[in-house]
């Protein structure tokens, strides 16, 4: 299911936390009710990470990952790369990327196998994310917008995507990453999807103001009300995916 939370009073959880079915990167310095929430549903299953890059605690824009591996800016500060590298899955890489656009989670989305990034996105940063995530990796656009990571939130099961999205970009979307898209929004209205919302195979977190309409699109597209084991999905859940999606 999909759990309503803030940070300090604000409803953009996606900008301050980084979800992925190995690990949870969550900021420092957050109160205790907060943290609760993400150790309650993930705790025992997958580490829950605190930590700051750059000194500050919009882990969720300026990073990307997912369960082969992170990416992080090139202000990230030795110590704090260091702390993740201890806390990490040893399977995950991590990589510090030395790359204009900053702000990765807002240029880059991704699940386990397949990414999309801002089209002006380096040539060596598109090698980057394509060996470190273990992805294909496509330049594209959402409903217009270059930002793909802030307008899309991907899961292996689904995605959740631009409410102005055209459909027929909206199923060439869908096929390119090979698993099924829904228009939607978060905190009322918002189509900053990815600031307000983070999800994996098995939970998603969105701000308070998320409307119960809107939470159970988020819950029908990510399939959270199925019954699944807590591990990263089964290779093939794609193809099974697709398969479904098309009888």
């Amino acid at each position: 299911m999909a759990t309503r939370t803030q940070f300090e009073n604000s409803n953009e959880i996606g900008v301050f936390c980084k979800l992925t079915n190995a690990y949870c990167i969550v900021p420092i310095g957050g109160n205790e009710n907060f943290y609760s929430v993400f150790e309650s549903e993930l705790g025992g299953h997958i580490p829950v990470i605190h930590s700051s890059i750059a000194g500050t605690r919009i882990v969720g824009r300026v990073t990307c990952g997912n369960s082969n591996g992170l990416l992080v800016p090139s202000i990230t500060t030795d110590l704090e790369l260091q702390t993740i590298r201890n806390s990490l899955p040893d399977k995950v890489k991590v990589e510090r990327i030395d790359e204009r656009l900053s702000a990765l989670g807002n240029c880059i989305a991704c699940n386990d196998y397949v990414a999309i990034i801002h089209p002006d996105l380096d040539k060596e940063t598109e090698d980057i994310v394509a060996d470190t995530l273990g992805v294909e990796v496509f330049r594209t656009m959402v409903a217009g917008n270059v930002l793909v990571g802030s307008y899309c939130v991907l899961t292996n099961l689904g995605g959740l995507i631009h409410p102005m999205i055209a459909v027929e970009e909206l199923d060439e979307l869908s096929s390119l990453l090979q698993v099924p898209l829904c228009a939607g929004t978060v905190n009322r209205g918002s189509d900053v999807l990815a600031a307000g919302l983070c999800a994996n195979d098995w939970s998603a977190f969105c701000g308070l103001d998320t409307t119960s309409t809107e939470i159970s699109v988020i819950e029908n597209i990510f399939r959270l009300n199925e019954v699944k084991q807590h591990v990263p999905a089964q290779t093939g859940v794609r193809t099974d995916l697709m398969d479904n999606l098309h009888r």
